[in-house]
């Protein structure tokens, strides 16, 4: 009886033994498991962050890159300097690329980053609006000068068409002056009326009447009276003499030469110097013919002073 109830006893020291490991080993267990769901929730909330932190650091980027590109697109148009703006957007696509890859992401690095180039865009922004300004007083002072431009336009318009006006007035006065003078040199001018021609035979003698035999021609006395004039000065004229034949060429000799009349060149007979006296005094001027006379009409044209003060005529039978 006692051998049975020690059997019972020891039974029961080792089912409680074995139940206590037991315990012991699922507690051990439960810990364990506790340990690594703690370890996993960590890791999931440390993932999570990091993700978080990276869309954050590329929205940022992105940001700040757009805003780059405006100010470049801003201060070309401006004609400002772009070079040291499009350094920075390449340095920012470079980090760009670089966050995609970066196994060893760190916020703090990123961070610094971002704050550089935000320091950077605080800068570029005053410089921009000094710029701006700038170019808007620049812009006010281009316009001031345009309408400045706008009245020297006008005042030269102005004075040219005063100019021309003044031009044209002076050409008319001096049109007006031109003929006024020439019409006191021509009233000024001498006159040769009753033009008579002899001819003088070899012994001297004369015959008149302005129709003669080639035979008897050994020489001409051309005749004429030089009245007086008002206006006209005393003094040595020069008297050009013309004669022509019946088909209008000019009769010459060695004293023959070339006068301007009308602004034209024509040829004379002879020349010669007569000394004014404005009295109505008579001029007798000889012309000697090496060659005979053909028959026909000839007329003489007398000139002075670039005028064409006289004419006359004879013929030769």
């Amino acid at each position: 009886m006692e051998i049975t109830n020690t059997k019972s006893n020891s039974n029961q020291g080792i089912f409680k033994v074995s139940f206590g490991v037991l315990i012991g080993i699922l507690a051990l267990l439960g810990y364990l498991f506790m340990g690594a769901r703690n370890d996993t929730f960590e890791l999931q909330k440390s993932l999570t962050e990091k993700v978080e932190q990276l869309s954050s650091t590329q929205v940022k980027l992105d940001s700040i890159s757009k805003i780059l590109d405006e100010k470049i697109a801003s201060i070309k148009k401006l004609g400002g300097n772009i070079v040291e703006l499009k350094r920075i957007k390449a340095q920012l696509e470079n980090d760009k690329k670089l966050l995609k890859s970066d196994l060893n992401f760190s916020i703090q690095k990123y961070s610094t980053k971002i704050k550089d180039y935000e320091n950077f865009l605080t800068v570029k922004e005053k410089e921009f609006n000094t710029l701006k300004e700038e170019n808007t007083q620049l812009k006010a002072r281009t316009d001031i000068l345009e309408m400045e431009k706008e009245v020297v336009v006008q005042e030269n318009t102005t004075l040219k068409n005063d100019k021309e006006s003044l031009s044209q007035t002076v050409a008319e006065y001096s049109a007006e002056n031109y003929n006024l003078q020439r019409q006191v040199t021509l009233a000024s001018s001498m006159k040769a009326i009753n033009v008579q021609v002899a001819a003088l035979s070899s012994n001297g003698k004369a015959r008149e009447g302005n129709s003669f035999k080639a035979s008897r021609i050994h020489k001409l006395r051309i005749s004429f009276i030089m009245p007086s004039n008002a206006i006209a000065v005393k003094n040595r004229k020069d008297i050009y003499v013309r004669i022509l034949d019946a088909n209008g060429g000019l009769i010459d000799n060695a004293n023959a030469g070339v006068l301007e009349y009308e602004g034209n060149e024509i040829g004379y007979s002879i020349r010669q110097g007569v000394l004014f006296e404005n009295n109505d005094q008579k001029v007798d001027i000889i012309y000697a013919q090496e060659t005979p006379y053909s028959s026909g009409k000839y007329e003489i044209e007398l000139y002075c002073e670039g005028f064409k003060i006289g004419k006359g005529g004879f013929e030769v039978k």
